[in-house]
């Protein structure tokens, strides 16, 4: 099984295809694996309401096991539901982030439960409702909602406004908080040394896992943490050229060619040893 005993994976454009869906064989795979003993972990960017449904289709809700929601701030049950971990944005922080943005002339989101609160309407967030089903309601006075606290905040743009963008917010507030682009039209603020990887290193520490024994596998530049922590970061065929570069290795094939199950059959459930001669980090 190649001493692979926690497999994170990110949802979109890795485990789920274009049309937001994973696709029979994968499931199968990777029940599989669970059947082996492998612990699998789905770590997205999504809300805990747009991961729910994949949640339950791998049937992850009849067993314990773990959830990591909005890219590392939330740690779920998925078994239960329950919050395990939380972590809030800095509120001085937050409000520094919308006063720049705001004065570059750009717009900001935030999510609570089914619902995106935007400060100003924008395409991008339209491309956001489709893609999680979440209704959009435009918010007067956005400062004040997250002046009351909030786990992430998404700048929602252009990919050629948000780059010059991301730079200024990083010179600006250092290590304040942590700044990465998840799609290259969403520009993500989260707190500081939060993301993917140390939710996973949290889980495995909750389940007396060697980072060693974890993979992890992503597409985009909000996965890079958990790609440097695992003791296998794979990157999707597909995937941010960055990513790539610093992944362990990249998979065969795309998303949308059964990617994962046919990463899960090669190195956990087949004879083919995992690279041990490109772990990140090391």
């Amino acid at each position: 099984m190649g001493g692979i005993r926690m497999l994170a994976l990110d949802l979109d454009d890795t485990l789920l295809r274009g049309d937001l869906t994973i696709s029979y064989r994968t499931r199968g795979m990777l029940k599989k694996a669970e059947a082996a003993g492998v612990t699998v972990v789905l770590a997205s960017g999504r809300a805990p309401r747009a991961m729910e449904r994949y949640a339950r289709e791998l049937d992850m809700h009849k067993r314990p096991g773990f959830l990591v929601c909005n890219n590392g701030t939330t740690i779920l049950s998925s078994e239960t539901g329950k919050i395990l971990r939380e972590t809030m944005l800095p509120t001085d922080a937050a409000l520094t982030v919308f006063d720049l943005v705001t004065a570059e002339g750009l717009s900001i989101q935030v999510y609570d439960d089914n619902i995106i609160y935007i400060s100003r309407k924008n395409e991008f967030a339209d491309q956001d409702e489709k893609l999680t089903g979440f209704r959009q309601v435009v918010v007067e006075n956005f400062r004040a909602m997250i002046a009351a606290g909030q786990l992430k905040l998404v700048i929602p743009g252009d990919p050629m406004l948000l780059r010059p963008l991301e730079t200024i917010l990083k010179n600006f507030l250092g290590d304040r908080v942590t700044i990465f682009t998840s799609k290259p039209y969403f520009l993500e603020v989260l707190p500081p040394a939060t993301g993917k990887g140390e939710s996973l290193a949290w889980i495995a520490a909750e389940l007396g896992i060697s980072r060693d024994a974890v993979m992890a596998v992503g597409d985009s530049m909000n996965d890079e943490s958990m790609i440097r922590w695992a003791g296998y970061g794979v990157a999707m065929k597909n995937g941010d050229e960055r990513i790539k570069a610093i992944a362990s290795f990249t998979t065969e094939r795309t998303n949308e060619e059964d990617g994962i199950a046919d990463l899960v059959k090669r190195y956990i459930l087949g004879k083919r040893a995992l690279p041990a001669d490109a772990r990140p980090g090391r």
